[in-house]
């Protein structure tokens, strides 16, 4: 595994605009949900980390919970060394997306400049961007990852529910647990 030192996009920064394929054959611009969307919520995400399947069904929930407020969800696979891990291909995120009947855009980020830019080191990483593209949280999703029961602190929800209702997010950045991105070479 390579440690890659990544930009690291600060809170209250603008965050990087991105064009990424889509496992829905379409090109996803975040700009484009920008101008849709008021807020729109980027997870770094990986087919074989065992946090993210912990966490699938609480990403569609908000998906769906929050959609008809101006919200979405996308997940970014910047885990894709497929030479290292060919369960991180764009093939088989299809099939993980389809298993697992992701509600969502899920968008492979071959390059791994995006997953860079935005500062991800594991893998999943909630950031948060409002409508004029500023990044407004990153991080936890929330405070129990194995047991959605044992959750006290819903980081990522308040911070969408926050930033919906035009409030400052109480808390902006919490330190992301999960499986650490593998870098290409």
């Amino acid at each position: 595994m390579n440690i890659l030192d990544t930009i690291n996009t600060s809170i209250g920064s603008y965050a990087p605009d991105f064009e990424l394929p889509g496992i829905d054959q379409q090109v996803h611009h975040l700009g484009r949900y920008l101008n849709k969307y008021q807020v729109v919520a980027v997870i770094s995400m990986g087919n074989n980390c065992p946090y993210v399947k912990f966490y699938l069904d609480r990403f569609k929930h908000l998906q769906t919970e929050f959609a008809a407020l101006g919200f979405t969800l996308m997940g970014v696979n910047g885990n894709n060394d497929v030479e290292a891990k060919l369960m991180e291909s764009f093939d088989n995120m299809r099939k993980f997306a389809l298993t697992h009947k992701l509600n969502f855009p899920y968008l492979w980020d071959s390059t791994q400049d995006v997953t860079h830019s935005f500062g991800a080191s594991k893998t999943p990483t909630a950031f948060l961007v409002d409508k004029n593209g500023i990044l407004r949280y990153k991080g936890l999703i929330d405070d129990s990852p194995k047991d959605y029961k044992l959750v006290k602190n819903s980081y990522l929800r308040d911070a969408v529910t926050s930033l919906l209702a035009g409030e400052e997010i109480a808390i902006p950045e919490t330190e992301p647990i999960g499986t650490p991105l593998i870098w290409r070479n």
